[in-house]
């Protein structure tokens, strides 16, 4: 398992991405989390908060459907892009004559405070981060012991046919590696959590044109990868993607006129955060949370 950031991810990329990725949802991100919600029925402890993180970019239509399962719940949306923030605001602000304004949960946009909700919602982020093991660390620091993180990303089987399209034609890499859910299973228990439940599927979209195939790409991200193209392509290189697309992902690879397949693994990860523990040695230190913590559970000494 890596232990340093994922090789196959430019950061300045990744922030450059990160803070210009369109304010919307694409359609796959919200069927992601309708899927991810719908796990929600096997969790017997409804959260008193919750936090959905970057939820203009996750889903908006998740975000009302978790809502609507936790209608008592205050929740906490962390945008950590300042292109989504206003875009969370307007579309989360509830008029002061809606009911609801008055007999639901409360939302607010912000980031959440350490150890301040029993659940956090993060919806096709992970695989986008140049630093996935802080972002998770960050993750942990918000929950409440036995509290619970719920996420989605894209597996390393994603869009494997235009990996091979790319790599016949001797391109560079279509897009950098996505990892294998195995991984993050062992991050999250490096970072602090316990249970990890790993689960995996893949989901098949099909396109009309090679044109519908490349804007569905552009609205779900970007290429990372540090030995990507460079630098600008021209019409002409544009004009062969287009044809090897047709060619090669038209169903069965029976030529132009049929759907063109792309295929997407999805990764769905749960796991719950543990009571502290604390080494014993001549000299421990202890977060004051941790030891609020210990003090409502009992310590364990390991």
């Amino acid at each position: 398992m890596p232990t340093e950031r994922p090789p196959t991810i430019d950061p300045v990329a990744a922030a450059r991405w990160h803070a210009s990725a369109p304010a919307q949802s694409p359609w796959l991100h919200e069927e992601v989390a309708r899927r991810m919600e719908d796990r929600l029925q096997w969790i017997r402890q409804a959260p008193q908060a919750w936090c959905h993180w970057d939820a203009v970019r996750g889903g908006l239509q998740g975000h009302a459907l978790v809502s609507a399962r936790y209608p008592k719940a205050d929740c906490v949306v962390a945008e950590t892009s300042l292109t989504s923030q206003g875009a969370a605001i307007q579309a989360l602000d509830k008029p002061w004559w809606s009911p609801t304004r008055w007999t639901g949960g409360g939302t607010r946009v912000e980031m959440p405070g350490d150890g301040s909700v029993q659940m956090l919602w993060a919806n096709m982020a992970l695989h986008m981060a140049a630093d996935p093991q802080a972002l998770i660390a960050q993750w942990h620091r918000a929950l409440t012991v036995d509290g619970y993180l719920m996420f989605s990303c894209l597996g390393p089987d994603t869009a494997q046919e235009l990996r091979a399209v790319y790599a016949d034609l001797g391109w560079p890499p279509a897009g950098h590696a996505f990892t294998d859910m195995h991984d993050w299973g062992d991050m999250l228990v490096q970072a602090g959590f316990a249970e990890p439940v790993m689960d995996m599927e893949r989901i098949t979209l099909t396109f009309a044109t090679p044109e519908r195939l490349l804007q569905e790409l552009r609205e779900l991200g970007c290429n990372l990868h540090p030995e990507r193209f460079g630098a600008l392509r021209g019409k002409r290189w544009r004009q062969q993607l287009l044809q090897a697309l047709s060619d090669r992902l038209g169903d069965a690879g029976d030529g132009a006129g049929k759907p063109l397949s792309l295929t997407f693994e999805i990764i769905y990860g749960h796991a719950f955060k543990p009571a502290p523990r604390v080494r014993v040695s001549p000299s421990s230190s202890v977060s004051l949370s941790d030891m609020r913590a210990m003090l409502r559970n009992g310590p364990v000494n390991e």
